[in-house]
C-alpha cells in the first residue's frame, strides 16, 4: 500500500505541472476543457517550444486570459485561434499550417535530404567507375637506382 502510495507521488510529481493560476479557471467545466485544451497547441512567446498551458510567464498568463475571453464571449474554437493568431501571428502556433507559405517550409527539409542523397549517390557511382589507377613502370635509371639501394 505504501508503495502505490510512492509510485503515485514519483508520478505525479514527474508530470509537467500546468501553470494555469485558480483565478483564471472558468466556472463552466466544458469551457474550461476547451481552453485547456486549446491552451496545449498555443506557444509561449517568451519560453519558445512551450505551450501556453505550462508557462509562467506573464505573456503566457494574458494569452491564456484572452483566448478565456474569446470562448466566454461564444467565439468558436477555431474563431478563438484565429483571433490569436490574428494578434500574434502565425508563430503562436505550436504546430505551424501545412498550407500556404509554410508549404514551402515543410517540403523543404525533405527536398534537401533528397539532393544530398542524390548527390552522395552520384559522388559514389563516379569514384566507383573509376577504378584503380595503372601503375606506373619505374624507368632503368629509377630501377638501377632502386637496386642499388636495396643491395646496401
Amino acid at each position: 500500500m505504501i508503495r502505490a502510495g510512492l509510485l503515485a507521488l514519483v508520478l505525479l510529481a514527474a508530470a509537467p505541472a500546468a501553470a494555469v493560476q485558480p483565478d483564471e479557471v472558468l466556472p463552466d467545466p466544458a469551457l474550461e476543457s476547451r481552453a485547456r485544451e486549446l491552451s496545449k497547441n498555443l506557444r509561449c512567446l517568451v519560453c519558445r517550444n512551450e505551450s501556453i498551458d505550462e508557462s509562467h510567464a506573464d505573456l503566457a498568463r494574458d494569452l491564456r486570459l484572452l483566448l478565456r475571453e474569446r470562448l466566454v464571449a461564444g467565439d468558436s474554437d477555431d474563431e478563438a485561434m484565429a483571433f490569436i493568431v490574428d494578434r500574434y501571428g502565425e508563430y503562436v502556433l505550436l504546430t505551424p499550417t501545412t498550407g500556404g507559405s509554410n508549404l514551402l517550409l515543410w517540403l523543404a527539409g525533405p527536398a534537401m535530404l533528397g539532393a544530398g542523397g542524390l548527390i552522395a549517390a552520384q559522388y559514389l557511382r563516379r569514384r566507383s567507375g573509376a577504378g584503380d589507377p595503372a601503375p606506373e613502370t619505374l624507368s632503368e635509371a629509377d630501377a638501377r637506382r632502386l637496386a642499388e639501394l636495396l643491395d646496401r
